[in-house]
């Protein structure tokens, strides 16, 4: 087997740049590139994996509520299908760009193999502000997205999930629209589905939990007692909220939140159930009783055992890496932390449990919705949630082994790790025609 490699950047560990580069397909191919080197991959298979499989640009006309026509642009990108069927959420949003599509799925295919569940990579997108979308309008722009794509997806091709702004109901709309152009009942298309369309128990609440054994593995191996340890978590929407509830029933001590507008401090502990409570009163913790203000950026620099990024990408850059003092940073959110800033948090002793494996219980139980789904015979959550825990806890424990035997951090150990995965499936598999 040729031993040659592509050029790679130099290691980042010495030669962090003055001015960071957050595109987030650069940054992809930044910590693929390195773990690459690291395990020697072949230059063909450095070749094949650094490129999409497939990429998808769509002009999507949609007429709204007032009778015009207004056009939207959406995207599709498939990475990579060498151990299965791609899986990947779509997100609706005004800043969504086709490199962050194309990065997103390309994590995609690292944290399914990371989990080793039988599936690729994919992401999708639309270029929308859905809040200032009527139901009609959201419902329209949905299923003329789902019809563009249909020829792509499949139970057996690509199955698409929620995603930053898309939820159970537009999964219902894409499964609908699929199945009426297809003829016949297609549940297993989509996952993320209402439970009385053919959804999974566990589902709602997967990425967080799978977030929590990622933490309680890596406690464990820190010699740290989650019992008592202070958590702040930046983002308490759906991954954030609930992580804070779990990790407060293990007795961790939830200190700081925030959201999109503010956060709150109570260094003696917030009441999780009470804040969540006066969330869904107000929209926000901001005025949350007898706790202090603080920013999203205090936060991530506060003084804790347990850091819980689940907000937006690049939040810990070499601006402020030198200030986090958490023992954990793990991450809920997809590349909240640029490759400079990792590899400074692992020099000062910070383990970060990278995206591609803390927020992976997402796309697990989705992998057991698809199963169920095709199976037509549904799991109790209890039997889930026992799934869920023994994956991500032996994907933890892979992650740790790749790493110590790389003498790396945990980051690119989990890349390694996927990356041989794949590699493998792709020799085996061979390059046809």
């Amino acid at each position: 087997m040729s031993t040659a490699r592509l050029p790679v950047p130099a290691d980042p560990i010495t030669t962090a740049p003055v001015k960071e580069d957050l595109n987030s397909f650069r940054i992809a191919m930044r910590q693929f590139d390195y773990a690459a080197e690291k395990c020697g991959l072949e230059a063909g298979l450095c070749e094949v994996l650094r490129r999409p499989r497939r990429a998808l640009s769509l002009s999507l006309p949609v007429k709204m509520d007032d009778g015009s026509i207004r056009v939207f642009e959406g995207f599709r990108v498939q990475h990579n299908s060498a151990r299965g069927p791609c899986k990947g959420g779509i997100r609706y949003h005004p800043n969504v760009t086709f490199d962050e599509v194309r990065a997103l799925a390309t994590w995609m295919t690292w944290k399914c193999a990371i989990v080793n569940i039988p599936f690729g990579g994919a992401k999708g997108g639309i270029v929308c502000d859905p809040h200032k979308l009527s139901h009609n309008e959201l419902e329209r722009l949905t299923r003329r997205y789902a019809y563009e794509i249909s020829p792509l997806i499949g139970p057996d091709k690509d199955i698409p999930a929620p995603d930053v702004y898309t939820d159970a109901q537009v999964m219902a709309w894409i499964m609908d629209t699929y199945s009426m152009t297809h003829g016949s009942s297609a549940p297993g298309v989509v996952t993320g589905k209402p439970l009385f369309l053919g959804g999974s128990l566990g589902r709602n609440e997967a990425t967080a939990r799978g977030c929590l054994f990622t933490v309680r593995a890596a406690c464990k191996e820190l010699g740290i007692n989650l019992s008592g340890a202070t958590v702040a978590i930046q983002g308490f929407g759906n991954a954030g909220s609930i992580a804070a509830q779990l990790l407060a029933k293990d007795g961790a001590k939830v200190i700081a939140v925030s959201d999109s507008r503010a956060g709150v401090l109570d260094r003696a502990g917030l009441n999780v159930e009470e804040l969540l409570i006066f969330k869904a009163k107000t929209g926000s913790v901001l005025g949350f009783p007898s706790a202090e203000v603080i920013s999203s950026e205090a936060l991530i620099e506060l003084q804790c055992d347990i850091l819980i990024p689940a907000a937006l990408e690049n939040q810990i850059t070499m601006q402020n890496a030198e200030r986090v003092k958490a023992r954990i940073v793990a991450e809920a959110a997809n590349g909240p932390t640029t490759p400079d800033a990792d590899l400074l948090l692992h020099n000062r002793g910070i383990m970060v449990i990278p995206d591609v494996l803390a927020n992976a219980g997402g796309v697990t139980v989705s992998y057991f919705e698809w199963v169920q789904d095709l199976q037509e015979l549904f799991w109790d959550e209890d039997d889930v949630n026992r799934r869920l825990e023994r994956v991500m806890t032996k994907a933890f424990a892979d992650v740790h082994a790749t790493a110590t035997k790389y003498s790396v951090e945990l980051r690119t150990g989990a890349y390694i790790l996927a990356i041989d995965r794949v590699a493998n499936a792709m020799r085996t598999r061979g390059i046809w025609p």
